[in-house]
């Protein structure tokens, strides 16, 4: 399957430390973090609280931190660090291009009813 590539921001909006964030085609929130130089991506909310981590979340360095429950997970691979989270939390493939951060995200392919041609 292919993936598209979709502009978030520009690298030079994404602060050292800090959590920028933006949308995907579909609506879907994400939260953009530099880390160590190196921009990441994962979906925006909180798997235990649906709390939004770029607006009420922390990093400190690879961990962000949600304010919610102090739950936290690694922004490297969306993996739960603390408790109360349990669940990881998506991250996405990142490209820099011309200066942008760009992640992959797959087609949406409209699903068809039984029977549909």
């Amino acid at each position: 399957m292919t993936h598209e590539l979709h502009r978030l921001c520009a690298a030079r909006d994404v602060a050292e430390g800090e959590i920028l964030g933006a949308s995907l085609p579909d609506g879907t929130r994400v939260a953009v973090y530099r880390v160590d130089g190196e921009v990441y991506v994962t979906d925006d909310r909180c798997s235990h609280g649906e709390a939004s981590l770029s607006e009420e979340g922390s990093l400190d360095g690879c961990l962000v931190e949600c304010s919610w429950h102090f739950g936290s997970f690694d922004v490297r691979t969306g993996q739960p660090v603390a408790h109360p989270c349990t669940e990881p939390i998506r991250t996405y493939v990142v490209r820099i291009v011309d200066a942008d951060v760009f992640v992959e995200v797959r087609p949406t392919v409209p699903i068809k009813a039984c029977g549909e041609p």
